[in-house]
């Protein structure tokens, strides 16, 4: 999977620099990008190349509304390699999620005795650490439904974090899919070294979905918001009756439409969470 790197240079005043930047993410997601991170300058952000909508990025930063802010951008490609490397061996700290589960880095920490749920992630090339807000809300809310017993898909599995901790939460079917070949494998990877295991992981977009020919009890997505609203037909679809779909990976000002469509499907809200602007929504 070839992606593209985005630097963007922010001119505005210092005061108004995070705000710019969560703008400039915005804008972004809706040209497809997929994930951020700051800079002194700004933001640089990330995007598979074949999904990348340059017209619709020039667009909503054409018209971006903060006055007296100036954008700016450089595309390059990124090298096809492993471009998480120094990322992977500094290794991330360990996340309590509500003092009942450790997510540790497999790679430099420990489980700790005392959390009830030890999961360590193992990163490659993959998202899904704890560390993002989204991935915390999402575990988070696991953490208060009754999952014992049920099934339950993760979309845009990454490393397998969301489907692994639904598993040690005791649900009895997991399958999980990516478009990235090397996120499906991680995903493996850490299902087995958390001695819990997937019915199935599969590489490929939404439509594999039907190939399951199953219907699930809870539904996990934590992608950009394009995507889920391109794919929350078929999530709809994938769902028992009075299942649980928790979506995350989109920005509180991003929810409207999003319940929009879910109306559309006969999908009503029953919890939002937010954090750091990031939004993550539970409807039935």
């Amino acid at each position: 999977m070839k992606y593209l790197a985005a630097k963007f240079t922010i001119q505005c005043e210092e005061s108004m620099l995070q705000v710019c930047r969560d703008l400039v993410a915005d804008a972004a997601g809706m040209a497809n990008f997929e994930s951020f991170e700051d800079t002194a300058e700004g933001i640089n952000g990330y995007v598979q190349e074949s999904l990348f909508d340059k017209e619709i990025l020039s667009q909503n930063l054409a018209d971006f509304p903060i006055e007296g802010a100036k954008i700016s951008y450089t595309i390059s490609p990124v090298e096809d390699q492993d471009w998480n490397t120094t990322w992977e061996e500094e290794g991330f700290e360990s996340i309590d999620i509500d003092g009942k589960i450790n997510i540790f880095d497999a790679r430099h920490d420990t489980a700790k005795d005392s959390f009830p749920i030890n999961i360590g992630i193992e990163a490659r090339e993959a998202f899904g650490t704890g560390t993002h807000w989204t991935t915390r809300m999402i575990v988070s809310a696991l953490l208060h439904l009754d999952i014992k017993g049920k099934s339950v898909l993760d979309c845009g599995c990454g490393t397998g974090i969301l489907g692994i901790a639904a598993m040690k939460l005791g649900a009895e079917n997991v399958i999980g899919y990516d478009i990235d070949e090397w996120s499906a494998n991680n995903t493996e990877l850490n299902a087995a070294n958390n001695d819990v295991k997937f019915s199935k992981v599969i590489c490929g977009d939404s439509s594999v979905i039907e190939c399951t020919n199953e219907k699930f009890d809870i539904v996990l997505a934590n992608i950009n918001r394009n995507i889920l609203l391109a794919d929350m037909p078929r999530f709809a679809k994938a769902m028992k009756p009075n299942g649980t779909l928790i979506l995350s990976g989109f920005y509180e000002n991003d929810v409207p439409m999003l319940l929009e469509k879910a109306s559309s499907l006969g999908l009503h809200e029953e919890k939002r969470t937010i954090d750091n602007e990031w939004t993550m929504l539970l409807l039935k």
